[in-house]
């Protein structure tokens, strides 16, 4: 899970009522918890970070070529498919050419097809449909 994700969830915990919160993407999850505040002079609540990717989610992230990587060119909702109902773009072991349609990014309500920047397998999706993603956030691994 990204940073940027994390701090964002840990910002919206401290600005809400709820106690706590937890996430799961995939084989990664986060627990929030807001901790109550015991200390007389104490301002505030905690939030804590429970859990983490492991050690080899961590590593296989890092193993990504930056030259296969499909980065986002914007901000917006990530979408494997043109619809709801409707087959995904690509699936993992899909061959795809080069300016194809791979995925689609939601921003201010137009939907934009990101195109496979060269030809290659679809090795890693490392997005869910309705994920929110960032700029340059990694989307996909084409090898």
């Amino acid at each position: 899970m990204d940073i940027r994700k994390i701090k964002k969830l840990i910002e919206l915990v401290q600005a809400s009522d709820i106690t706590e919160l937890e996430i799961k993407e995939g084989e990664e999850s986060i627990r929030l918890c807001r901790q109550s505040a015991t200390a007389p002079n104490a301002q505030g609540a905690n939030v804590t970070l429970a859990s983490q990717p492991s050690v080899e989610e961590a590593s296989e992230q890092e193993e990504y070529d930056e030259e296969k990587l499909l980065r986002s060119p914007m901000v917006g909702t990530f979408y494997l498919a043109p619809a709801v109902d409707a087959a995904p773009l690509v699936k993992l072991g899909q061959r795809v050419e080069q300016g194809e349609p791979v995925c689609i990014i939601e921003a201010m309500k137009m939907m934009n097809q990101i195109q496979a920047p060269h030809s290659g397998v679809v090795t890693a999706i490392l997005c869910q449909s309705g994920d929110g993603v960032e700029f340059d956030q990694p989307l996909m691994m084409i090898e």
